[in-house]
């Protein structure tokens, strides 16, 4: 296994399990806007979309609107996101290897406050690269070449940990290897691309 000098992570569905806290407020926001009963399974193809792509495929009238009222019901949801199990040891020895750790995700500057800061999850992450930080976002590849940037890297000495196609597109756009992290995909895809796949977080480890 080649060895890697920085491990960039994917949050939603690759980190953090957000699935119920995504999806059961879009059941509500479905009900609210369009006055239909959705089940957990029919708003599961939604779960690796952009939240703006959501609404556009919905039809939504007033998007911008709609989309802030889904945001707000996913940080009053109880339950919140969950830490995927095997990443607090994945985080802990890579850390100790020497390997730098950093964040590439769609989440907004607010949502990674709240899922990860208040978590203590980011004194892990050298460099963040949020929603704000860029003008493009994935499969474009402008979020993983500034990460690149302020990590002072190669595209070869990186690897992406991702699990939906935007991130294995977004990898093959900055010319760096992925890691699939098969976890986090409901639709359970084949990345043909893929670098490494890894079902658990703990084959993580494989990268020390």
């Amino acid at each position: 296994m080649k060895k890697y000098k920085a491990v960039i992570y994917d949050i939603d569905g690759t980190v953090l399990n957000t699935l119920n806290m995504n999806m059961y407020p879009l059941m509500r926001i479905i009900k609210e806007e369009l006055n239909e009963d959705w089940s957990f399974e029919d708003v599961l193809k939604f779960a690796a979309y952009p939240g703006m792509k959501v609404m556009e495929e919905l039809n939504i009238k007033d998007k911008e609107k709609t989309y802030a009222k889904w945001v707000q019901y996913v940080n009053e949801y109880e339950e919140g996101a969950t830490l995927y199990e095997g990443f607090e040891e994945v985080f802990i020895k890579l850390e100790e290897s020497g390997i730098i750790q950093a964040v590439v995700s769609a989440k907004t500057k607010a949502q990674y406050q709240i899922d990860m800061v208040e978590k203590g999850l980011d004194k892990y992450m050298k460099a963040t690269i949020l929603a704000e930080d860029t003008d493009k976002h994935k499969p474009d590849p402008t979020p993983l070449l500034e990460c690149l940037k302020r990590l002072q890297l190669q595209p070869d000495e990186v690897i992406y940990i991702g699990d939906a196609r935007s991130d294995e597109l977004a990898s093959q756009n900055a010319h760096i290897d992925f890691g699939y992290a098969k976890w986090g995909n409901v639709a359970k895809e084949e990345m043909k691309n893929a670098t490494i796949v890894l079902e658990k977080p703990l084959d993580l480890l494989q990268l020390i």
